[in-house]
């Protein structure tokens, strides 16, 4: 989908929170055990999802108050929820994983197809600038996924 400037980064983590729910999907399909995904889970949570939550809540969310953003922070609060119940638990099963990326899936398409695009309409060019300058300040040497048990493959 073609994106404002302004949140592009944000839309670039979306692939790669799509290619987070695909690689457990594919984990699962090869019959990986869900204790061996469990541990991409938190690392994922750790070095990309809670920080890109972080900055669409304080930068992007904080700009529009409204029910499509609440949805969001609601939707945000879950996958914290279960995130947290995956990575804690003694005895992950799949039905959990399903679960997360199912829901993470979910969320990354909505925000894509909704409330991106409804953002978009509703700031103005000015604040949609100020976000560009600050996600790009924020978005400057990141890291790039390094997780080693290649589980999915």
């Amino acid at each position: 989908m073609k994106r404002h400037e302004s949140i592009v980064a944000l839309s670039r983590e979306h692939h790669f929170g799509l290619l987070f729910c695909w690689k457990i999907r594919q984990g699962i399909k090869k019959q990986v055990p869900p204790e061996r995904i469990q541990p991409y889970v938190k690392y994922f949570w750790d070095n990309h999802l809670q920080r890109h939550f972080e900055e669409e809540e304080t930068l992007l969310f904080a700009c529009l108050q409204d029910s499509l953003v609440e949805q969001a922070v609601l939707e945000h609060r879950h996958i914290r929820e279960l995130v947290d119940t995956v990575s804690n638990t003694n005895a992950v099963t799949e039905n959990q994983l399903n679960n997360l990326v199912d829901t993470v899936d979910g969320h990354i398409r909505f925000e894509e197809r909704t409330l991106f695009p409804h953002i978009e309409r509703e700031l103005t060019e000015k604040k949609l600038a100020e976000l560009e300058v600050r996600l790009r300040e924020l978005h400057q040497g990141q890291e790039k996924d390094e997780y080693l048990d290649e589980f999915w493959i």
